[in-house]
C-alpha cells in the first residue's frame, strides 16, 4: 500500500501553513493520518509512542490556529514531539528517528526552525517560554509563545519557579498543561467544556474587567475576586494556577477539535498576561495496545503494528539495571534500613522490582531530582541507608544538593548511577558523560564503576557498608558480559583496584565497563609481540595510588580508559602522577575518554568507535604512544 493511499490529506501538508483554512472535518482526518503515520514509523524505529499519540489532535490544532514558526511552540521534554515533526516538513524523514544521521527523538534547534528550543529533560518549557516572551517584548514584536507541558513535568519545582516568575511580571504567554495521567481536576464533561469556552471568550473577559472596575470604588473588589475564584476553583480546579498569576482555562478534552479550536482561538486573542489551558488527553490514543498499557508503550522497541507485540531483544545476560535491582533486594532482605529512591523512573532504574517486595521502603518522588537527593540526605541523617537510583544525566539536576546537602555533611547517601556512558538512540541529552568528573571533585566521596555485572553486585554490597560518607557506583545501559554472579557478595576494599592481566611494556588502566574492550586490545597487541598489563581501577575516588605507581614504574606506556568526559578518571590519574613526579621519568601517558563534543545518536558500538573507546582504537593509541607496532595489523585483527 502506498503512503498516499494511507495519508491522502497529510501528504499535502509540508508545513503548518498548509493547515490554514482547513475545515474541522479535514483537520480531524489529518490528525487520524498523523496518528497512523506515527504508529507506522515508530514500529520501525522504536522510540516514544504513548505520549505522542496523546497529543496528535492538540498538535494539529495548535499549528492550525497559531502561526509557527513566528509563534514559538515549545514542547517540554520533547518525547511527545513526533506529530509535530511530521507536520513541520520532516514527514519524509520520520523513519530515521533516533538513527545515526537521522532525526532526533526530541526537539532540536539545529534540526528545524520549528524547534525554537531543544529539550529532552523535563520541566524546562515554561522557563524557556518566559525567556522567549520577554525577548519578544524587549524587541517590540507581537508573536505568541506557546508551551506544552505534561502533568508529569509539573511535578518538578522548576515549572513552578517559572510560573511564579511569569505570573508576577504578567508576561503574555500560553501554557498548555497536557494532563494524561494525574487526576488533578474533575472529570471532563459538557459543563466543563462550556465553562472553558465561556471564560476564554472576549465577552466574559470584558465583563470580568468591567466588574472589577465597578467593584473597586465601592470596596467590593476583593470579595468579588474571591467569589469568582471560588466558582472557578470549584468548577475547574484552577485556584493554584490563578494564585501563581495565570488565567486558568479548563479542563477540556484534548482530542475534541470542536472544543480545542475555539478555545485556542480565544487564547490566541488574549493579551491579559499568562494563560494556562488545561487539556486532558489519553496516552496511546487511537492505538489499542498503547491505550491498554500506557506504561509499556511510553517508550518502545520496534513492534508489530497489527498485534502490538514489541520486538524482544535476543536472549542473553541480564541487564546491569536488573542486576542492580536484584542485588539491592537481596541486601534489603538482610537490612531493614535500606530504602530505594527514584525520581519518576522506577522502571528505568529497576526500583519497580524493589517496590514489589518492599513497597513501604520505595519512594518515587516524581520528576524532582533536587528533592530526591535532599530527601535521601534526610533519611541518611536519621540512620537509614538510602539508595538514590538516578540516571547519570538526571543526577546533574541535583548536583547542588549532592554538594551541599550530602557531601559537605558527609552523609552516607548511596548513588546508584544508571546509564553511565553512551546510550545510543537517546543521544547526547541522555548520555552519562559527566558524573565521573562532577562527583570526583567532591572531597570525601567514594566513586566506583562496575567493569561487569559481578563487580556491580559487589559494589552494591560495598555501598551498604559505607556508613560514614557518600558513595556512588556507576554502570551502563544494556546487558552485562555474561559472567557468573557471586553467590555471596563481597565488599571491596575501599580505593583498591585489581590486576586482570599481567604484562611488561604497556599498561591499560580501565575504569568501568570498557574493561572487556581493553582486554581485546591487549590480545591485539599481544599478536604483535607487545606485552600488555590490564587493570580494573574499580575506584576513581579514592584513587588506588599504589596501583597507579606500580603501572607507571613498570611500563613504558600507561593508558587510562573511561566512559566519561575529559576531566574525569584520566585527569585524576594525571594529577597524581604529576604530584609524585612520575611524569618526569619519560613515562608515556594517554587518557582515553569521551570526545569533547556532544555525540549525536547512533548504535552504541558505532558511537564508542567514534569516541576511540573500542578495542581497535585502544590498541592503536598504545602503538602510537610506544612508537612500535603495526596499526594496519590492528585494523586487520579488528575486522576479523
Amino acid at each position: 500500500m502506498t503512503a498516499s493511499a494511507k495519508t491522502p490529506l497529510l501528504d499535502a501538508i509540508h508545513t503548518p501553513a498548509d493547515l490554514k483554512g482547513r475545515s474541522r472535518d479535514e483537520l480531524r482526518q489529518i490528525a487520524d493520518e498523523v496518528r497512523a503515520e506515527m504508529i507506522d514509523a515508530v514500529s520501525v524505529t522504536g522510540g516514544h509512542l504513548g505520549a505522542g499519540l496523546g497529543v496528535v489532535e492538540l498538535t494539529v490544532a495548535v499549528h492550525s490556529v497559531f502561526n509557527t514558526p513566528d509563534d514559538k511552540l515549545i514542547f517540554d521534554v520533547g518525547h511527545q514531539c513526533y506529530p509535530h515533526k511530521i507536520l513541520t516538513d520532516r514527514k519524509d524523514r520520520i523513519r530515521t528517528l533516533r538513527q545515526g544521521g537521522g532525526l532526533s527523538g526530541f526537539t532540536k534547534r539545529a534540526e528545524s526552525e520549528y524547534d525554537p528550543f531543544g529539550a529532552a529533560h523535563a520541566s524546562t518549557s515554561i522557563s524557556a517560554g518566559h525567556g522567549f516572551a520577554k525577548s519578544r517584548d524587549l524587541q517590540g514584536r507581537d508573536n505568541k509563545v506557546i508551551c506544552v507541558i505534561g502533568d508529569g513535568s509539573m511535578s518538578a519545582g522548576m515549572a513552578y519557579e517559572a510560573m511564579n516568575n511569569a505570573g508576577s511580571d504578567g508576561s503574555n504567554m500560553l501554557v498548555i498543561l497536557n494532563d494524561n495521567d494525574m487526576s488533578i481536576a474533575p472529570p471532563v464533561g459538557a459543563m466543563s467544556h462550556y465553562l472553558s469556552k465561556l471564560v476564554s471568550s472576549r465577552s466574559y473577559r470584558g465583563l470580568r474587567k468591567f466588574a472589577k472596575q465597578i467593584a473597586k470604588p465601592i470596596g467590593l473588589e476583593n470579595p468579588a475576586r474571591k467569589a469568582e475564584e471560588y466558582l472557578r476553583g470549584f468548577a475547574m480546579g484552577g485556584t493554584l494556577f490563578e494564585e501563581l498569576g495565570f488565567y486558568y482555562i479548563g479542563p477540556i478534552d484534548g482530542h475534541d477539535m470542536d472544543v480545542l479550536l475555539p478555545v485556542l482561538e480565544n487564547c490566541k486573542a488574549m493579551e491579559t498576561g499568562p494563560v494556562l489551558l488545561h487539556v486532558v488527553t489519553q496516552k496511546g490514543k487511537g492505538y489499542e495496545p498503547a491505550e491498554n498499557s500506557a506504561d509499556k508503550y511510553h517508550g518502545v522497541a520496534k513492534f508489530n503494528v497489527v498485534t502490538g507485540e514489541q520486538q524482544k531483544s535476543s536472549e542473553g545476560p541480564p541487564s546491569y539495571t536488573k542486576v542492580f535491582a536484584h542485588s539491592l533486594i537481596e541486601e534489603a532482605r538482610k537490612d531493614d534500613k535500606i530504602v530505594g529512591i527514584t525520581a519518576a523512573m522506577p522502571g528505568g532504574t529497576g526500583l519497580d522490582l524493589f517496590e514489589k517486595e518492599f513497597p513501604d521502603r520505595t519512594f518515587d518522588v516524581g520528576i524532582a531530582e533536587q528533592h530526591a537527593v535532599t530527601f535521601a540526605a534526610g533519611l541518611a541523617a536519621d540512620g537509614m541507608k538510602p539508595f538514590a537510583a538516578i540516571y547519570s544525566t538526571f543526577l546533574q539536576r541535583g548536583y547542588d544538593q549532592v554538594v551541599h546537602d550530602v557531601a559537605i555533611q558527609s552523609l552516607p547517601v548511596r548513588f546508584a548511577i544508571d546509564r553511565a556512558g553512551l546510550v545510543g538512540a537517546d543521544g547526547p541529552t541522555h548520555a552519562g558523560s559527566f558524573d565521573i568528573g562532577y562527583l570526583g571533585a567532591l572531597p570525601g566521596i567514594v566513586c566506583m564503576a562496575a567493569s561487569d555485572e559481578a563487580e556491580l553486585v559487589n559494589m552494591v554490597r560495598t555501598a551498604v557498608e559505607i556508613d560514614d560518607r557518600p558513595s556512588a557506583f556507576r554502570y551502563p545501559r544494556g546487558n552485562g558480559t555474561g559472567i557468573a554472579l557471586p553467590t555471596t557478595p563481597q565488599a571491596l576494599e575501599i580505593g583498591k583496584g585489581r590486576i586482570v592481566r599481567e604484562g611488561t611494556s604497556i599498561a591499560i588502566l580501565s575504569y568501568g565497563a570498557r574493561l572487556q574492550e581493553a582486554l581485546k586490545a591487549a590480545d591485539m597487541l599481544a599478536a604483535q609481540g607487545l606485552s600488555c598489563t590490564v587493570a580494573d581501577a574499580r575506584f576513581a575516588k579514592p584513587l588506588d595510588e599504589e596501583l597507579v605507581n606500580r603501572l607507571a614504574r613498570e611500563h613504558e606506556v600507561l593508558l587510562t580508559v573511561e566512559e566519561g568526559a575529559r576531566g574525569g578518571f584520566g585527569a585524576f590519574v594525571l594529577h597524581h602522577l604529576a604530584d609524585v613526579g612520575a611524569l618526569d621519568t619519560g613515562l608515556k601517558v594517554r587518557t582515553l575518554h569521551l570526545p569533547d563534543v556532544f555525540q549525536d545518536q547512533d548504535k552504541p558500538d558505532i558511537m564508542y568507535a567514534e569516541a576511540g573507546l573500542d578495542a581497535r582504537n585502544i590498541a592503536a593509541r598504545a602503538i602510537d604512544a610506544l612508537g612500535r607496532g603495526d596499526v594496519q595489523e590492528i585494523d586487520r585483527l579488528a575486522r576479523a
